[in-house]
């Protein structure tokens, strides 16, 4: 343990002090006799006056502590502290005192070295300590201390693995480090070294305003926002009515009609969830509605027939009611086809409004929360459009709060909040996002760095390799960004409008009341409301804001209120606590808070002191801030965390002083207003402390307001636009890299033969295009992976002279016959108008151990739909993690043609091939298939190649060097014949000696490798694969390439399969599970799981329909009716 010198300074002053000490003797004494020592008065006068209560206090206080490290400090501290204490109280130590010197040093040493050796032994010193305490104590202790032992092993698991891993990345990058990546700070500026204010100058909206207008003249853009839970509309916002319809809601909408009225931004779309409950309003059911514009009107250069910010509605989930976000996971994937559908349209419609013809995407598709997140990064993959992701709170630091209160196990945990998912949903967002937008400091140091795809350290290393245009061997960190942190790792804070405040100068207790001397503007009602529980409403008013939530802490507040007698005596207490009609109707949490509140209320006799209206609307929140001003009160945020603080931030432009907790993003708000007093959230007194310094001393409060209103305009709307779209427009540039034109549009003559064959023209050449383009762009980007290598490129030419090949003779062979009874047929010719005509689509993705069983399920379901097929009606996919020879090899074996399917989705994803009746067009002799480059375009944003496939090869090395002793030769080996360029395979001949899936994508995260890690074939088969690529994607991208109507698509599964099982039965299609196929798969792959399958597959979803075991071809036919798919 480093900085143990602590150790020996204290055992010296014991040794020094040794048995006999007085306990009157004093340290003033022994400063007159000119021998005074600090450490021996430490020992003299601090640690014997410590008591068992006293060390348990300062244990559940340090362990409580928000940092990291400073909580590892402090704990590191307290070890030696515990120890000199247990020295002085306890015999077993105190007899070696009597001993000699040598004796007693060496057997102090020995103990003090063993309490500093770990957290658990420090908590084991604790529990024995505490003997004499009451058994309700010393269970509450034993508990805590087990608690925090398993956690302190988590932690240190975990940064082992970090550190682990950041030394095998840059070992990796070791022979071209320079010295500037060679030191382990984040940055060359510090933190602390520079005031916010001095580095965040005066900047008139009206200058922001300006300055934007030039630097975005040009530019219409299209920014799509999503935030899913909680209830969402422009108007008369519902805040508080539940613990999801809080700040978040309130930000996301401020936010998409402030992006909207800025210069250069053409429209935004801010999409959520379609509710249409019979308990909510019926405005949360509309499609759409429109953000009309607040004081930026005349600052739009243009207005657009679709311009503007809107709330786009996607209908998912259960229609009839209200679904709380912990139960929407299994809904996403719907939400996500929902999506797409509406941003291809859109795209369609802006392109003729301002795209010359042309498709406009979204510059970047902004996910809010986890579960938005992972909808950003399904959409981002499918559109090849960047990402952007804002946290607002995360789930690994709640999920450490949580285990520290010690009321719920982990277990219990994961089934009241899904918390794993969300989890692996922030991790996701990581992968896939090009930005991270953080509001504080705190959330970068202390939060984003718990999660495994995220390490301050490693991404500084990865950005000075890119701005020396230096290979990153694969490796990617998604960019921190916004105001003040230093170089790389910034924030944006949230924003706010201000144009329509007016702070008031007057007071209730100045010489005139507003009625006299405004008797046309009463007061509004919310005053009488809040002033009708004072029996002295001219006290000045502490202001809490918050829901009834454990984690806002209000219950702490109002016994630091009750408590404090002179506080009580000099203000009254205001909590709007949201909106409620009989508390027995609340939440069981919510109800149980408010009841704790109105408790303690009675407890103390707080009648005439504390006001709680049970109501009050979204616009009554301004006057309620006036009138904390006008008595001279206090806003207080005693939140146990608080991810920024937007209720600070309005209290402040209302002029109001702020306490707020020192844990999270008030502590980046009061560095730059300067408004206030931040408290520890757990300490009582000194939430009554602060709260009665403000109150008492006009002084300071009228300094504190002064402060807040002058720089209240560094988190203005305009501000935070300023640097949100410069950040944006950072991005590098992606969207769909073909051209699609009216000519192979669905609506204009798809069945032509000469629209085919301009259609395949036009596919040929982008192929060519892409790869020119894909090479060049790759040469000028900075933010990009290890070239492919030579094999790659000869690969990529081998492929695009295939697919010359193949175009040059269908267009030879359509001089010579027409070809007009081959596209209607579905033959290779029209292959790919095929699947636009197609009505029906039947894809095939139950993940059988063997060829046999899959070919006998195929023959089902094609003897099934014999009269569709014949008619053209039905076209056929085949999704499997098969490589194209293999499938290939076991349709000849089973009698089947290629001919027979429109498409196959290869090697779990990673590759697209359609069938091809020419030789000369087969990607290589035997294979008559050609690929679809495209779709690597798609899937090729941040995959490692060569460094993922050598970091693949050491891993497959440490595992068979570990597992070597049990007698396996080879455990799991390189399968170089079945890889490709964005697929590496292995073969696994032993599943239970190797990590599963989740350890293995774990350790590549940590090394800033974004892949896909799937085992398939029930655990033979290892494929690794890129991040935005997998089965069901392929899927959504086959919709954007050829418009493949995903509603009307059927995928046939297992009732278990890989483990990217769980993708393919969300979304809009339907899914036919047949029971029992692949069963095995569920112990063998699915056991380890971080969350059930059913947390996140909706097995109750009308468009899934289970097939009982040993289906016959009647089963399959009659679930096949009930889908609408075949007549009867």
């Amino acid at each position: 343990m480093a900085g143990n010198d602590w150790i020996n300074s204290y055992l010296e002053a014991i040794l020094d002090v040794g048995p006999g000490i007085e306990q009157a003797k004093s340290s003033l004494l022994l400063r007159e006799r000119g021998r005074f020592s600090p450490t021996r008065y430490f020992v003299e006068e601090v640690i014997t006056g410590f008591d068992e209560t006293d060390l348990h206090r300062s244990w559940v206080r340090a362990a409580a502590t928000r940092s990291p490290q400073e909580r590892n400090t402090r704990l590191e501290n307290m070890c030696g502290g515990f120890g000199i204490w247990l020295g002085r109280k306890n015999s077993s130590i105190a007899v070696p005192l009597r001993r000699s010197a040598g004796s007693r040093k060496n057997k102090i040493k020995k103990y003090l070295w063993r309490v500093a050796g770990g957290l658990s032994e420090t908590c084991r010193g604790v529990e024995s300590s505490l003997v004499s305490s009451s058994e309700i104590k010393k269970s509450m202790v034993v508990a805590n201390g087990e608690i925090e032992g398993e956690e302190a092993q988590r932690m240190a698991k975990r940064r082992m693995e970090r550190e682990r891993g950041r030394r095998e990345a840059v070992a990796d990058m070791s022979e071209d480090l320079s010295e500037g990546e060679k030191g382990d700070t984040v940055g060359d500026v510090s933190a602390h070294g520079e005031t916010v204010r001095s580095r965040m100058p005066r900047i008139s909206s009206v200058d922001v305003m300006d300055t934007l207008a030039s630097q975005f003249k040009e530019k219409k853009l299209y920014i799509v926002l999503i935030s899913l839970h909680g209830l969402i509309r422009g108007e008369n916002m519902e805040l508080g009515r539940d613990s999801d319809t809080g700040g978040q809601v309130k930000y996301v909408v401020e936010l998409a009609r402030a992006l909207g009225s800025m210069p250069g931004v053409y429209r935004v779309d801010l999409m959520t969830r379609q509710v249409l409950a019979p308990e909510v309003d019926w405005s949360y059911g509309e499609p759409t509605e429109m953000l009309t514009s607040r004081g930026q009107d005349g600052l739009m250069d243009e207005m657009g027939e679709s311009s503007g910010a809107y709330i786009i509605r996607i209908p998912f989930g259960p229609r009839d009611k209200y679904t709380p976000k912990e139960l929407l996971w299994p809904h996403i994937p719907e939400f996500v086809d929902g999506a797409l559908n509406h941003i291809v349209q859109m795209s369609t419609v802006l392109g003729e409004q301002i795209g010359s013809g042309q498709p406009v995407w979204p510059i970047a598709i902004h996910g809010h929360y986890a579960d938005a997140g992972d909808s950003a990064s399904l959409l981002s993959g499918a559109l090849n459009v960047p990402m952007v992701f804002t946290g607002h709170s995360l789930g690994r630091d709640k999920l450490d709060q949580l285990l520290k209160q010690g009321r719920q196990s982990r277990d219990e945990i994961n089934s009241t909040y899904k918390i794993m998912r969300r989890i692996e949903a922030e991790e996701q967002s990581l992968d896939v996002s090009e930005i991270i937008i953080t509001s504080t400091r705190q959330e970068i140091d202390e939060q984003w760095s718990l999660y495994d795809g995220f390490d301050v350290k490693l991404e500084r290393k990865l950005r000075a390799r890119i701005k020396r245009n230096v290979s990153c061997y694969g490796r990617f960190m998604p960019r921190m960004v916004g105001f003040y942190a230093p170089v790389v790792l910034h924030v944006i804070p949230p924003g706010m409008e201000f144009h329509h405040i007016v702070p008031h100068d007057a007071d209730l207790d100045g010489e005139t009341e507003v009625n006299d001397d405004n008797p046309a503007s009463p007061d509004p009602p919310i005053w009488s409301e809040i002033m009708r529980f004072f029996t002295n409403p001219r006290k000045p008013m502490i202001l809490a804001l918050a829901r009834p939530d454990p984690k806002k802490n209000i219950t702490t507040l109002v016994k630091a209120f009750g408590e404090c007698r002179p506080l009580r005596e000099l203000a009254n207490l205001t909590l709007i606590m949201g909106n409620r009609e009989v508390i027995d109707e609340m939440s069981g949490t919510n109800a149980s808070v408010l009841l704790s509140i109105l408790k303690l209320i009675d407890k103390y006799d707080l009648y005439g002191q504390v006001a709680y209206p049970k109501h009050h609307k979204q616009s009554d929140v301004p006057d309620i801030y006036r009138l904390a001003a006008k008595t001279k009160g206090v806003f207080i945020n005693p939140a146990f965390i608080e991810p920024f603080g937007l209720t600070l931030i309005e209290a402040a432009a209302h002029g109001l002083p702020i306490v707020a907790t020192k844990n999270g993003g008030p502590v980046d708000i009061h560095r730059v207003l300067d408004n206030g007093l931040l408290v520890d959230p757990h300490d009582q007194q000194a939430i009554a402390d602060a709260l009665l310094k403000l109150v008492a001393d006009k002084q300071l409060w009228a300094r504190c307001r002064q402060n807040g209103l002058k720089n209240i305009h560094l988190f203005s709307w305009p501000e935070h636009c300023k640097t949100y779209l410069s950040r944006i427009a950072s991005c590098r540039p992606r969207h769909p890299q073909w051209k699609r034109t009216d000519e192979v549009s669905e609506n204009s003559g798809s069945d032509s033969p000469g629209d085919s064959l301009r259609d395949i023209q036009d596919i040929s050449l982008n192929l060519r295009l892409s790869l020119d383009g894909e090479k060049n762009e790759d040469d000028k980007t900075n933010d990009n992976a290890l070239d492919s290598g030579e094999g790659a490129i000869n690969e990529k030419g081998k492929i695009e002279n295939a697919v010359l090949r193949w175009t040059k003779g269908i267009i030879g062979e359509s001089r010579h016959s027409g070809l007009s009874d081959k596209v209607d047929q579905g033959n290779s010719s029209g292959k790919f108008p095929a699947l636009r005509r197609r009505k029906f689509i039947v894809v095939l993705a139950v993940d059988h151990d063997s060829v046999t069983e899959l070919l006998e399920t195929l023959k089902k379901v094609f003897r099934t739909t014999e009269k569709e097929r014949a008619s053209g009606s039905i076209g056929f996919i085949l999704s499997t993690s098969m490589t194209i020879p293999e499938i290939h090899s076991g349709l000849i074996a089973g009698g089947l043609s290629t001919t027979d399917f429109d498409a196959f989705i290869c090697n779990s994803g990673s590759e697209i091939y359609y069938p091809s009746s020419s030789s000369e067009d087969a990607v290589s002799p035997g294979l008559p298939f050609v690929i679809d480059t495209d779709y690597h375009s798609h899937i090729g944003y941040r995959w490692g190649g060569e460094g993922l496939r050598k970091t693949l090869v050491r891993w497959v090395a440490s595992i068979t060097e570990k597992k070597g002793e049990n007698g396996e030769e080879q455990i799991i080996s390189e399968d170089e014949e079945k890889s490709s360029t964005y697929c590496f395979a292995f073969t696994v001949k032993n599943l239970s000696l190797i990590p599963p899936f989740k350890e293995l994508r774990k350790v590549m995260r940590i090394q800033a490798l974004r892949c896909h890690v799937i085992y398939c074939h029930n655990g033979s088969k290892l494929n690794v694969i890129p991040v935005l690529a997998s089965r069901s994607q392929a899927l959504r991208y086959l919709y954007i390439r050829w418009g493949m109507d995903l509603s009307n698509v059927v995928v046939f599964v297992g009732e278990c399969g890989d483990t990217d099982y769980e993708g393919l039965l969300g979304g809009i299609h339907k899914t036919i599970i047949l029971k029992g196929a692949c069963r095995s798969a569920r112990t063998q792959l699915h056991s380890t799981r971080s969350y059930p399958l059913e947390d996140v597959v909706p097995y109750d979803s009308p468009n899934i329909i289970q097939i009982d075991e040993g289906c016959s071809d009647g089963d399959i036919t009659k679930a096949l009716r009930n889908l609408g798919i075949i007549k009867a």
